[in-house]
């Protein structure tokens, strides 16, 4: 990557001026995949409460436009076009419906509901709204950190295509690129994934093994650390366990175990692999052990990866507290 990306580049793609210096300290970057990378390290692991609120406030509530807060026209132009089908598919009902949520939530919580909107139509994201309305706000915040997450990889998908371009490169090197990036755009927003051509199959693209887990405890307010995780594979005749039967068909295979580190977040659970088995993957936690006097002797979660899903990141973390835990898929 020859064209500069300096911190007010990476201030357009995510709000924290943290975030946009140490993005900026740590590069340059030689491709997409390595500022991706770097961002979910800095965005999650350096970039304190305070940051991620800054972030949270350079968005425009979902359904209004741009305000003077965006730190830049790029981040102004992004959020346009981020809202554009919400915006094309509400009447004006949707749309006050739209403001008196987001006038709710924000009272509950404090910041505004981020979501990555691309793609979605404004039913969809007054749907999820009042879904999340209904969260904890410890569970809510990590929430949305998630979807900034997901906004800024868009983002940062869109500047390294702009500025390939701007670089003149050679036109092959600027297919690839845009092709790359067009893949991360899809990924992010959750939509299917196409398989790599042949000439691009073997080799390692990944940064991060292709599942991955941390665990919050919500009661407490902080990561769990120590916690015991092991990622199963179910392996037999039938494709999948099938429900209120016994096992006798098939057995689970142990992929790999690890423990939380202080941060809550496991360590390797399987090997660095582009494409994942599609199939019904299991990751347990061994929650008595962390919290004995809990209702949970362990967790389970059971998921399944399609065979159109293979190429992708699947992140899913346990949200916990001595009576009750949730899940959802992150990136």
């Amino acid at each position: 990557m020859n064209s500069k990306i300096d911190e007010k580049d990476f201030l357009a793609c995510c709000g924290s001026k943290k975030f946009a210096e140490e993005m900026a300290s740590s590069g340059p970057f030689a491709s997409l995949d390595q500022a991706v990378d770097a961002a979910r390290d800095i965005w999650f692991n350096k970039v304190d409460v305070n940051g991620w609120l800054e972030a949270f406030a350079a968005h425009p509530r979902i359904g209004q436009n741009p305000s003077a807060k965006h730190p830049s026209d790029a981040s102004a132009q992004w959020s346009k076009g981020e809202q554009s089908t919400a915006m094309q598919t509400a009447s004006d009902s949707s749309l006050q419906e739209l403001s008196e949520w987001n006038a709710r939530y924000w009272k509950k919580f404090g910041f505004i509901f981020l979501i990555c909107a691309s793609g979605r139509t404004a039913s969809e994201i007054l749907a999820e709204l009042k879904r999340r309305y209904l969260n904890r706000p410890i569970v809510e915040f990590e929430i949305a950190a998630q979807e900034q997450m997901k906004v800024t990889e868009l983002r940062l998908a869109k500047l390294f295509a702009t500025k390939v371009k701007d670089a003149s490169i050679s036109s092959e090197n600027t297919e690839t690129v845009a092709k790359k990036a067009g893949e991360d755009r899809v990924s992010i927003i959750g939509a299917h994934l196409t398989a790599p051509s042949e000439s691009s199959a073997g080799k390692t693209h990944r940064t991060r093994p292709p599942i991955t887990t941390h665990v919050l405890d919500i009661a407490r307010g902080s990561p769990a650390a120590g916690i015991e995780v092991r990622l199963e594979m179910w392996k037999g005749n039938q494709p999948r366990p099938l429900f209120g039967e016994e096992d006798v068909s098939g057995c689970w295979v142990l992929e790999g175990s690890s423990v939380t580190d202080k941060d809550g977040r496991s360590g390797q659970l399987m090997g660095m692999v582009d494409a994942l088995n599609p199939g019904v993957y299991k990751i347990s936690f061994n929650t008595g052990k962390y919290c004995p006097s809990g209702f949970f002797p362990y967790v389970s979660i059971l998921f399944e990866i399609r065979e159109s899903q293979k190429w992708e990141h699947f992140h899913v973390p346990l949200l916990l507290s001595p009576f009750s835990f949730s899940t959802y898929r992150g990136s």
